[in-house]
């Protein structure tokens, strides 16, 4: 919210935000690496997911964490600009775009997303299925590692040709992230094993990596609007991202298990909703009070109206639509599962749910 809000918004302010928030614009600049953290993570609980299940409980899993809240952020969304005069962030997109968006397939059509954040669930989704295909040979450590190893080099070939194919599979600006996350999680689960000096190789690899693609990144900005408009230098990319790791080193490490309040499970949990509609709340608050309203105080309150939205999409839309959603899907998966099992005369499995407090629970 930091970077959207305070140094990413010029459309918004009708100036450059970086110029109304000065004092704090190094470190909402850096927000824009927010993203980053987010595929560490995403790559550290996924893997911990998938291990152990089939490729259609991953499926459920995944299809009734991330689609509730979804689909109704693209509906919130289209009537938003359909039915009011609000036009910041307009996606411009026809009704048939509009449905389109609902899959969150539309990357794959080279159609524009909904909302600007939703780039990055497009990236998800194709890690999600790199991992699915890697999953139907039987996830192991040693396995792991050689897939792991085996992507980090064909996200090097993919960035050094900009073939688009491999760009497209591999992702090399999002894939040591990914790589470096799942392999924190194998030192989590692994650390005593005497190969657990491979993992960190793959993380210092990733860590190497993901310099490269943040510098790259933020550069790009830096290069668009000059350094005096966004003040991201390289110094404080580099610094960002070795703090990003440092973070998951401690979770892998097991420094973080004294974090016990139970409350963050909801926070957590609040995270998805609010990334959902965050920038489309702001497209709404800012243009309509940025002329009668301090802008730190109107900063401030775009923040909370963001977050107490997002605690009632959480309560009312996300959380029973992902007990019905997987409910529902995990109902279809049995009975297939059964019917195949009855085939050969074995019994078949129900799927086995996700604790309410599991950490897949808050993030998406």
């Amino acid at each position: 919210m930091s970077f959207h809000y305070m140094a990413a918004s010029k459309s918004l302010w009708d100036e450059f935000p970086t110029k109304l928030f000065a004092p704090v614009a190094r470190l909402t600049t850096l927000g824009i690496l927010g993203v980053e953290l987010f595929f560490l993570i995403s790559g550290f609980v996924i893997l911990m997911s998938v291990w152990g299940h089939t490729v259609g409980e991953f499926a459920v899993s995944r299809v009734s964490r991330l689609y509730p809240a979804y689909w109704f952020a693209v509906i919130v969304i289209f009537i938003l600009y359909r039915f009011s005069g609000v036009s910041g962030f307009d996606p411009k997109l026809s009704t048939g775009e509009y449905l389109l968006n609902l899959t969150m397939l539309q990357g794959a059509f080279d159609v524009g997303h909904a909302g600007g954040v939703f780039w990055s669930l497009w990236v998800e989704l194709r890690f999600y299925v790199l991992l699915a295909l890697f999953s139907l040979v039987g996830i192991t450590l040693r396995r792991c590692l050689v897939f792991l190893a085996a992507w980090a080099g064909l996200a090097l070939l993919a960035e050094f040709t900009q073939n688009d194919v491999l760009v497209f599979v591999f992702m090399p600006r999002q894939a040591p992230y990914f790589i470096a996350g799942m392999a924190f999680f194998l030192i989590h689960r692994f650390g005593a094993r005497s190969a657990a000096f491979v993992p960190w190789l793959l993380v210092a690899a990733g860590y190497g990596m993901s310099l490269h693609a943040a510098l790259e990144r933020v550069g790009e900005r830096v290069r668009l609007i000059g350094i005096a408009r966004y003040p991201a230098p390289p110094e404080a990319v580099i610094v960002a991202i070795t703090l990003i790791y440092l973070l998951m080193a401690a979770v892998a490490l097991g420094w973080l298990r004294w974090v016990r309040w139970r409350p963050l499970v909801t926070v957590g949990a609040l995270t998805y909703p609010l990334y959902l509609l965050h920038q489309t709340i702001s497209a709404v608050l800012i243009p309509a009070y940025r002329d009668v309203l301090d802008p730190w105080l109107l900063t401030g309150i775009t923040m909370t109206v963001s977050i107490a939205l997002a605690y009632a999409v959480y309560r009312l839309v996300d959380r029973p639509g992902q007990r019905w959603l997987r409910s529902r899907l995990g109902a279809l998966l049995d009975r297939s599962r059964g019917s195949r099992r009855r085939g050969r005369g074995t019994p078949s499995r129900t799927v086995p749910p996700i604790p309410a407090q599991s950490p897949e629970a808050s993030v998406p």
